[in-house]
């Protein structure tokens, strides 16, 4: 956001930092990882290789944001691309297990349109306020990347069972927190339509419920 006299609140930061570098690499790996899974998705090497792509990938999810805002590394680039990497990573991971019948499109198909719609809320909101951040995002981007990365596995048995009841629940509160979104997002759109001054304070931010700011 910027501050009321126009100018940026955020000092100058070079696009090529640690942040963004993570960032980058997460998006890289998005494609190595499909051609790895699809490379020998009956073999069990293939299949541990696309794993340790895949968790790679995720841990960067997990940290760049954290060290763009503890370092100030935040930038324009990290605030576009951060949210597009993430995205990528859990629709790729997700078409490629169903298309590999491995997962129910179905599953796949309520979990992208939750992206894309909350994704869509916030572009909607963004001029308007904060909405706070949700404990239940960030424990939905946990979910799924494990499930996610355990459905790459070639596992059996109880391990199997274990990655569908993780994959059910990370789909049950991705619904939940999408819905609280839209909840959210209506009630900041009411009350700043209430507002009479028509306009946020200076300096407030959007907060999705992954629980990033415009920051990243």
């Amino acid at each position: 956001m910027a501050a009321a006299n126009g100018a940026d609140p955020r000092p100058s930061v070079s696009v090529l930092n640690v942040a963004n570098l993570l960032t980058i690499i997460r998006l890289i790996l998005v494609p190595v990882f499909v051609l790895v899974l699809f490379a020998g998705p009956d073999d069990d090497g293939w299949r541990y290789a696309a794993f340790v792509a895949y968790a790679v990938a995720a841990i960067t999810d997990q940290v760049d944001g954290s060290i763009a805002r503890h370092w100030h590394l935040v930038t324009d680039f990290g605030i576009l691309v951060d949210p597009i990497a993430d995205k990528a990573l859990t629709g790729a991971a997700l078409i490629s297990l169903s298309v590999l019948g491995e997962l129910p499109w179905p599953v796949t198909a309520v979990i992208l349109l939750r992206e894309v719609g909350v994704t869509l809320l916030r572009l909607w909101v963004i001029r308007f306020g904060v909405i706070a951040a949700s404990r239940g995002g960030k424990a939905k981007t946990l979910l799924l990347n494990v499930a996610i990365g355990l459905y790459v596995l070639p596992l059996a048995g109880v391990a199997a069972t274990s990655r569908a009841v993780i994959l059910a629940a990370g789909v049950v509160v991705a619904v939940a927190t999408g819905i609280d979104y839209v909840y959210r997002a209506l009630a900041l759109r009411r009350q700043t339509a209430r507002d009479a001054a028509g306009e946020p304070a200076a300096g407030t931010g959007i907060t999705d419920d992954e629980g990033l700011t415009d920051a990243r």
